[in-house]
C-alpha cells in the first residue's frame, strides 16, 4: 500500500474513533491500523483510567466486531480463560451409557471385544459437544473475527503469561483431548497493563507496543466536549485546567480521564456554568477517592481555582 494510502487509512480510523466518542491522537490510530494490517496483538500500557480498555471497546464498535473480554487476576488458569469440560453433561452421558450397556455390548465375545467396543465411546466424553469455551477459545472460533481484550494482564501470574505465548504467536491453542484449534478468522487482540509488575520479554516480542498517558490540555478538552452534552466552554476549560493541575500534586491516586468525565457530568447536573470554591468542595469525592487526597486538594483550593480560571 502506498504511503499516502496508509496515512489516509490512519486518518480515517482516527475520525471513525472520534465519531464514536473516543477521542485519540495519531499514535493510537497508527497502532490500531498496524495491528489490523500485520495481525499482531497490541500491548497497551499506561496509568489506570487513561482509556486503555475503552480503546478495545471503541475498536469493536468501529469495526462492527464482537468484543470478548478476559479480565486477568492472580490465579487465573486455563479452565477460566480457555475452556473447561461440561462435567455435569459428561456424568449424564455416563449414566445413559450404563443404562444402554447391554445394547452397546451386544454381539461381543469375551473381555477383549467388550473393552474394544467400549473404547469406541471414550472419545465422545472429550468431544466438542462437551466443551465449554471460555474467552480465548470463543475469540478463535468467531467466524467473522472479534476484538479480544485481555485486560490487566499484569495482574496474572507469570505462568499464565507464558501460556498466552502460543495464542499470540500463531492464533491457535492446543487442547490435549482434541488437538490444535486455530483461529477461523484472526482476532484483533489488545492486552492492557497498568504496570503493576514487569511484563516478560517473550510476551513483549509478540506484541506491538502502545503507551497511553494522561491527555494533554487540549485533547482532554475535546474528550470532555465529546462525552458530556450541554457543558459550557467556560466550565469545560476551567474543569480540565483544574484536573490537570491536580494531577501534578503528590496524591495517592490522581484523577483518571473517566473521573474527569464523571465530574463534568456532575457539574452539568448541578447546573454549574463555572467553578466556584463551594461547589468544588462539595464534589471533590467524584474525582478523588482517598480522604488524604481530598484534604490536600482542599487546602490548595484557592490556588488551584486561580490557576484554572
Amino acid at each position: 500500500m502506498p504511503q499516502t494510502q496508509a496515512i489516509d487509512a490512519i486518518a480515517q480510523l482516527q475520525l471513525g474513533f472520534e465519531s464514536g466518542g473516543y477521542i485519540c491522537d495519531t499514535d493510537i490510530a497508527t497502532a490500531v491500523y498496524l495491528a489490523r494490517e500485520l495481525e499482531k496483538p497490541v500491548l497497551v500500557e499506561g496509568p489506570p483510567g487513561v482509556g486503555k480498555t475503552e480503546l478495545a471497546r471503541a475498536t469493536s464498535t468501529l469495526l462492527g466486531l464482537p468484543l470478548i473480554r478476559l479480565q486477568c487476576y492472580e490465579g487465573l488458569d486455563e479452565s477460566k480463560a480457555l475452556y473447561e469440560w461440561k462435567y455435569g453433561k459428561q456424568l449424564l452421558y455416563t449414566q445413559i451409557l450404563r443404562e444402554k450397556l447391554s445394547e452397546v455390548l451386544e454381539g461381543t465375545h469375551g473381555l477383549d471385544q467388550a473393552m474394544e467396543r467400549l473404547h469406541q465411546y471414550d472419545d465422545s466424553f472429550f468431544s466438542e459437544r462437551f466443551l465449554e469455551p471460555r474467552p480465548l477459545l470463543r475469540a478463535l472460533r468467531e467466524q467473522a473475527g472479534s476484538v479480544l481484550l485481555i485486560d490487566e494482564v499484569d495482574k496474572s501470574d507469570h505462568e499464565f503469561e507464558a501460556f498466552l505465548l502460543e495464542i499470540l504467536s500463531d492464533y491457535q491453542i492446543s487442547i490435549p483431548e482434541i488437538g490444535t484449534v486455530g483461529a477461523v478468522t484472526t482476532p484483533m487482540v489488545f492486552l492492557t497493563s497498568n504496570n503493576s509488575r514487569e511484563i516478560g520479554e517473550a510476551l513483549r516480542r509478540r506484541c506491538l507496543h502502545l503507551h497511553i498517558d494522561f491527555p494533554e490540555l487540549e485533547l482532554e478538552r475535546r474528550i470532555v466536549q465529546s462525552r458530556v452534552s450541554g457543558i459550557s466552554k467556560t466550565l469545560r476549560d476551567q474543569l480540565v485546567a483544574f484536573i490537570q493541575a491536580v494531577r501534578n500534586m503528590e496524591l495517592r491516586k490522581v484523577p483518571a480521564v473517566s473521573e474527569t468525565i464523571d465530574w463534568a457530568r456532575t457539574l452539568v447536573l448541578l447546573h454549574a456554568d463555572s467553578l466556584d470554591q463551594a461547589l468544588v468542595r462539595q464534589t471533590l469525592s467524584v474525582i478523588l477517592k482517598h480522604q488524604d487526597d481530598i484534604s490536600l486538594v482542599s487546602r490548595e483550593l484557592p490556588k488551584l481555582l486561580a490557576q484554572a480560571r
